[in-house]
């Protein structure tokens, strides 16, 4: 199945030719192209897009509160920042993974192929977590390092990590970004949570 990808940035210069590196990929189409997210939901439905790349300058500090919610409208939606300038590093936080402006074409499929492969093994639906899996994810999502997960929980760090395991072999989310925004929409943490 092919993903559907909606691009929001104001340049249209980037925006095409991202869309250009991404369209000569088989598994990639671009659905729609948005200059600000004033319609973003409307457009994720009429699309039935499944990979949002946007541009976290244009969602300014709301960032969080926006992507949550659009998180709850469309749970199976992934979300890439598209970064074209210095951000605040807490910016980056609810998106699974981040394009640079200065990456490369290939470096850019690379990434798009990681996506991808994330997408299919995701199926938020049928992810069944223990009780202590889902305590090291609320943990790992709250920004701990496994020593300390271990520590707090008086469990080693070998189980620390087999627990992380597991929970990306359930959830297909390898990234800690990816983490933190699953615990948030499975209202596991809240954002005040997030150090």
């Amino acid at each position: 199945m092919r993903n559907r990808v909606i691009i929001c940035e104001s340049s249209e210069i980037i925006a095409i030719g991202l869309a250009e590196i991404i369209d000569s990929m088989a598994q990639f189409d671009v659905v729609s192209r948005l200059d600000n997210p004033e319609h973003l939901s409307e457009k994720t439905t009429a699309s039935d897009a499944n990979l949002l790349i946007i541009n976290p300058a244009l969602l300014g500090y709301q960032n969080k509160d926006f992507l949550s919610q659009l998180g709850k409208e469309h749970p199976h939606l992934t979300l890439v920042a598209l970064v074209t300038s210095c951000l605040d590093h807490s910016m980056l936080t609810p998106y699974s993974g981040v394009i640079e402006i200065n990456d490369t074409r290939s470096k850019i499929i690379s990434k798009m192929n990681e996506f991808a492969q994330s997408e299919t093994t995701k199926n938020t639906d049928d992810v069944e977590l223990s009780k202590r899996e889902t305590d090291v994810l609320i943990a790992v999502a709250k920004g701990m390092m496994n020593k300390e997960i271990a520590d707090q929980m008086n469990i080693s760090i070998h189980t620390v990590i087999s627990h992380r395991k597991n929970i990306t072999r359930k959830t297909g989310i390898k990234s800690v970004s990816g983490l933190t925004v699953y615990a948030m929409l499975n209202n596991l943490i809240d954002e005040k949570d997030l150090i």
